[in-house]
């Protein structure tokens, strides 16, 4: 979900009920918020805090609610966590710290040692493409150990990585999702758990439609489904900007015109061009 802003010191809270309102409508199996589409790690601790208990109580148990966890400091994603449990979060979700190029081993014992002050039910989430370090294959294995890790999310995009978790989730039945929503369709016709697509949050009924084709082997009616995710992707997410950037800005754009939110972006994301914004009108329009 992405975190609907009027400025960087106060949320959207309408925009972030209307918003809720709508995934919830659109038949969304849970909400993940502050991750990457929800400019987690851009927001002031206070406004995730306020975000959090506002997202649990708007949605007041009818899907579970995911809370992002990351950072640098360690002390701070466990007081997040512990928030989060106090708000009545299902889950919260595990990245690796940024900033520093660590080793598997401090990779583990960072997320070992937080996992045993977090009451919660963890979801780990390899993004290495912002985090600079990959969650290895044989640290999944040693963390997965630990029953109060339930699942994993991977942003990779690398498909041998995701059918090597695959292979380490099948036997325990672990829901291992997927970033990326252009590769949606594939992971879960392979075994993936399903997805946590960002284009969800303008067209919900559609990923959870792809999901469903998916999960059932309608390979025709899935291939179609994923025409349109191409089709939000070239549109959406193209542009000027880089990155995170184009994607998120794609989406607040989206929404904006859908009269849900706004398109604020917490700094150093700035919003979609004019020529993007008319681009995004007129896809809008037509669909």
């Amino acid at each position: 979900m992405v975190t609907p802003l009027l400025d960087e010191d106060t949320l959207d809270l309408k925009g972030c009920e209307k918003l809720l309102e709508h995934l919830i409508k659109g038949g969304v199996h849970g909400v993940f918020i502050l991750g990457t589409t929800g400019e987690g790690p851009s927001l002031k601790q206070s406004l995730q805090l306020e975000l959090i208990q506002f997202v649990c109580g708007q949605v007041a148990g009818r899907v579970p609610v995911l809370v992002g966890v990351m950072g640098a400091s360690f002390k701070e994603a466990a007081r997040m966590a512990a928030s989060a449990e106090e708000y009545g979060a299902y889950a919260v979700v595990v990245a690796p710290p940024i900033f520093y190029q660590i080793s598997q081993d401090e990779l583990y014992g960072f997320t070992n040692q937080l996992i045993r002050e977090i009451s919660l039910p963890v979801y780990l989430y390899n993004n290495p493409g912002l985090t600079k370090v990959s969650f290895g294959v044989e640290t999944i294995e040693k963390l997965i150990r630990n029953p109060q890790v339930i699942g994993i999310k991977d942003s990779s995009a690398d498909m041998s990585y995701y059918n090597r978790l695959l292979e380490l989730t099948r036997p325990s039945g672990m829901p291992l999702l997927m970033g990326p929503e252009e590769l949606l369709m594939e992971s879960v016709l392979i075994g993936g758990g399903g997805g946590v697509p960002g284009g969800g949050n303008a067209f919900p009924e559609l990923f959870v439609k792809i999901y469903g084709s998916a999960k059932a082997g309608k390979l025709e009616e899935a291939l179609s489904l994923q025409r349109e995710v191409m089709k939000i992707s070239r549109t959406l997410y193209s542009g000027s900007g880089y990155g995170s950037s184009n994607v998120i800005n794609g989406i607040k754009c989206a929404l904006k015109h859908l009269d849900i939110c706004n398109d604020y972006l917490a700094q150093p994301l700035q919003k979609a061009s004019p020529e993007k914004e008319k681009k995004i009108r007129q896809f809008l329009a037509a669909s």
